[in-house]
């Protein structure tokens, strides 16, 4: 009997502890998270996802040739086929910028007392770099910007899930991520060009080429052509949709963190 008062009494005293160790942690990450300003960065962070867009049309725009080589004449598939490598290795870095602003997002996220995020995940991009691409829009002040907001996510893996953390992360990163998404708006033009070139390659040709089919002899391929073209159209017309849709998510996000610059507190 005595051995089973203390076995229960050892029990108690354990849950005990947890139950004081679980309120110390809610406190903890209350310190975060109970501030209305903590509810705007958190807020912030949830438009994380809105970057997508920026990233399928980065995925697109490095696979234009695989696209465009059906209806290329042997001249222009020798020019795109030599574009294609440098395009692919651009596509590289182009991706890396989502990913970092991406990840500072995230990041604020978690140390406003998201739990949806976990620290640890921008990790994942801290030691990667990027290089200029002067042909492209990509600049050198771009890639300082790239530089400098990896340094500073390798800092707030480190820091405690406060207010004070969260202010300096934003305050200091509010030049680099400007300039990233300056970056992405002009990559964005970019591909906007890109899709335009092909969309006149592949529309062009289709459109060319119909008018000399036979009417009696080739009624299927003919059939089958315009339904192609038809096919291209559209598909053409969404990506335009797409590429204004990115523009506009990257202006949301741009107005939400500015609008969390302007809000901090004077140091």
């Amino acid at each position: 009997m005595i051995s089973l008062r203390l076995t229960w009494l050892h029990l108690s005293v354990h849950a005990l502890l947890i139950g004081c160790l679980l309120a110390v942690f809610a406190m903890l990450g209350g310190c975060a998270s109970s501030t209305p300003r903590m509810a705007d960065v958190r807020a912030f962070a949830a438009d994380a996802p809105k970057l997508n867009a920026y990233h399928e049309l980065t995925e697109r725009y490095r696979s234009a040739y695989e696209r465009q080589q059906p209806y290329l004449a042997p001249a222009a598939d020798l020019r795109e086929r030599a574009l294609d490598a440098s395009r692919k290795q651009a596509s590289d870095d182009f991706r890396r910028i989502d990913d970092v602003v991406q990840a500072y997002m995230q990041a604020l996220g978690a140390l406003a007392g998201d739990r949806r995020y976990d620290l640890r995940d921008p990790l994942k991009v801290v030691g990667t770099g990027i290089k200029a691409w002067p042909d492209t829009g990509l600049e050198d002040r771009h890639v300082n910007a790239f530089t400098g907001l990896t340094r500073l996510l390798s800092r707030a893996i480190t820091a405690p899930m406060q207010e004070r953390a969260v202010n300096d992360l934003v305050r200091d990163a509010s030049e680099p991520v400007q300039q990233l998404l300056d970056a992405m708006r002009k990559l964005l033009r970019l591909y906007d060009r890109s899709n335009d070139n092909e969309q006149r390659i592949v529309l062009g040709m289709l459109e060319m080429e119909i008018p000399y089919l036979d009417a009696n002899r080739d009624r299927l391929l003919i059939a089958l052509a315009k339904s192609h073209l038809q096919e291209k159209t559209a598909e053409y017309r969404l990506i335009g949709l797409r590429h204004t849709l990115a523009r506009k998510n990257l202006d949301l996000i741009e107005r939400r963190h500015r609008a969390l610059v302007e809000s901090l507190p004077q140091p």
